[in-house]
């Protein structure tokens, strides 16, 4: 484990998926602790998809290859690059991971930084591939919600149409469920979870803040280049999960192509991508 701090943070993560573990501030903890009974993660990192492929397949120039729901980068050991006070960097590369199911050479590099309250997620992918460079990457970090998320709301910062994706199976259709119109807030409840998870996609918002309605303790999760949003729980479990991806899972018509794929992201060779999201305890 690596641990990281200033006068206020203190972040722990596993070398295993660079995943952060825990976060504490003034002595309490806002990310969720794993327990088995509803999920054993915590905040995995997905690359290189975000959720699932029909049949766990893509074809990439005429070549089937599989991946598991997610991507492997949660699940491989990543290299600890620099630990510096406040901040940690970890390491995946097709070098130090390589995988047959994957056709692309990379860097990935995950930069966790804390700044007063707010912690600060850098994606920075390199692209060592002979040619263009195919993958999604996105977030999945849990928050500890202990006094059950009926107890909680989450805040938009601008007015929506929360028509939230419908899942058939794994896969995602184009049909919508509205959960209000022309509104910044939505009521956390364990029944909107009972299809899996919301899906956001053409948000207005660039943030929305987790609220403690008993409290008022608030978590500000900031997501500015991030073109889809997800939110997930087990229902019955004391957490919620906000997800920004840069991706998203295979639509029921989808063709396997993964240069066809809705939300793939590309890199050209030699090139660089870039993308910060952060949370705030405020």
């Amino acid at each position: 484990m690596i641990t990281i701090s200033n006068e206020f943070l203190t972040a722990t993560f596993s070398e295993v998926g660079a995943e952060l573990k825990s976060l504490k501030c003034d002595g309490k903890e806002y990310i969720w602790y794993g327990d088995p009974k509803f999920w054993t993660g915590s905040s995995p990192v997905l690359f290189p998809i975000c959720s699932g492929l029909k049949d766990d397949e893509f074809i990439y120039e005429g070549k089937t290859y599989t991946l598991q729901k997610h991507g492997f980068a949660r699940r491989a050991t990543f290299d600890i690059e620099t630990v510096d006070g406040n901040t940690a960097t970890f390491l995946l590369s097709s070098e130090n991971c390589p995988q047959d199911n994957y056709p692309f050479k990379y860097e990935f590099r995950i930069i966790y930084t804390l700044i007063g309250k707010k912690v600060n997620v850098e994606y920075n992918i390199r692209n060592l591939t002979d040619g263009d460079m195919y993958f999604s990457v996105g977030a999945h970090e849990a928050y500890h919600c202990p006094e059950g998320i009926e107890n909680y709301e989450i805040i938009f910062n601008k007015k929506e149409s929360l028509d939230a994706y419908q899942l058939v199976g794994p896969l995602l259709s184009d049909d919508t469920i509205n959960y209000g119109k022309d509104t910044d807030t939505l009521q956390l409840d364990n029944s909107l979870f009972d299809n899996d998870c919301l899906i956001f996609k053409n948000l207005n918002s660039r943030g929305v803040t987790l609220r403690n309605k008993t409290t008022n303790q608030k978590i500000k999760v900031d997501f500015k280049e991030f073109p889809f949003l997800l939110i997930w729980t087990v229902p019955g479990a004391p957490f919620i999960c906000i997800e920004p991806w840069c991706g998203i899972t295979d639509n029921i018509a989808t063709t396997k192509q993964l240069t066809e794929k809705e939300g793939i992201e590309k890199i050209e060779k030699g090139g660089y991508f870039y993308r910060i999201h952060s949370f705030e305890i405020i």
